[in-house]
């Protein structure tokens, strides 16, 4: 995303977009402002000519919703859309695409990568963990008998150092748990943002509302209206079901939250169904196509090829897909 803060700073998307009226070149900024001040972001977003074509908020539009549709992510999000189809001339459905898999590729691609390398050093810890904890264990139960500890303080001590020494391994093998969560921190606010680019500028009140409502292909031409045929929703569903099945396959024995987290996912998958058939296509066409590119994601990861150039320390099988295949028909098609 740092391409489209250098698209507002040099003011590229002041170039008058093919068919649009002339209504849309900037207005001349107020005399007393400062240098500083004309070319600050915040200016300049409110400036752009891409919150005119969004239309900002609509009227009467008021509430956390429409403060989240006018913020400033969403509308760098509207300047990076039209950018692309600025830049490619192609119709809207392809832009969609490619600016859906340029995301994907350059921006949550790493991150999956570098959440995958943490969880490998996490795992590989688990066996000099467990070494530990055996030991700490049988001192803290030396200690506790000489010095007449109850079984509530002995426990106490036992966790609370094992804590720091599991924290020790951690910084010095640099791979904090925590840190395998930056990818959903980065991905999610991205996937809003987008999501909810494309709704501004599929609304009445944008300027290329007529540019999306031709810009589609197949069964869904208007790209502005909900699909009535309901085939992307329910593209959008199974692909995100079959992202959860792929996942719970690496699971050979999940532990009672983890079954509760995965059937909470799969109950969210089929709520976006009908949730994606009362909303414009192209945020469809986008959560779609999102779906599809991440899961071709996961399963690049899986590579043998690929662990070896990112050096992982865990042990994996060599014929991940071959495995994977024969999980998935033992588990459903028995």
């Amino acid at each position: 995303m740092q391409c489209v803060g250098v698209l507002v700073r040099s003011r590229l998307l002041q170039l008058p977009l093919r068919g649009l009226s002339a209504a849309l070149i900037y207005k001349s900024p107020s005399p007393g402002l400062t240098r500083s001040a004309l070319e600050s972001p915040a200016f300049l977003l409110a400036q752009s000519p891409v919150r005119t074509l969004s239309g900002g908020l609509g009227p009467d539009q008021s509430g956390w919703y429409s403060s989240l549709a006018d913020s400033a992510p969403v509308h760098l999000c509207e300047h990076f859309l039209v950018s692309v189809h600025q830049m490619t001339g192609w119709p809207w459905w392809l832009n969609i695409v490619i600016a859906t898999l340029t995301v994907r590729t350059l921006i949550t691609l790493p991150l999956a990568a570098y959440q995958l390398v943490i969880i490998s050093k996490v795992e590989s810890l688990q066996v000099e963990i467990s070494e530990l904890a055996k030991r700490l264990r049988y001192e803290v139960s030396v200690k506790a008998r000489d010095r007449g500890w109850t079984e509530r303080k002995g426990r106490f001590i036992f966790q609370k150092n094992l804590r720091r020494l599991m924290s020790q391994l951690y910084i010095r093998d640099n791979c904090h748990p925590f840190k395998a969560s930056v990818l959903i921190w980065v991905q999610l606010p991205i996937w809003i943002s987008l999501s909810m680019a494309l709704r501004n500028l599929s609304m009445d009140h944008s300027a290329l509302h007529g540019d999306l409502a031709g810009g589609g292909v197949l069964w869904f031409h208007d790209l502005t209206l909900p699909d009535s045929t309901w085939i992307l929703p329910i593209c959008v569903g199974l692909t995100n079901l079959f992202i959860v099945e792929v996942f719970s396959l690496q699971r050979l024995n999940p532990t009672y939250f983890q079954k509760l987290v995965l059937n909470m996912i799969r109950g969210f998958s089929i709520l976006m169904v009908p949730i994606a058939a009362t909303v414009p296509s192209s945020m469809v066409l986008y959560w779609f196509t999102s779906s599809v590119v991440g899961l071709s994601h996961n399963l690049l990861l899986r590579s043998a090829r690929v662990h070896k150039v990112l050096q992982l320390r865990s042990q994996k099988s060599e014929t991940p897909y071959r495995d994977l295949l024969s999980a998935f028909l033992n588990k459903y098609c028995k």
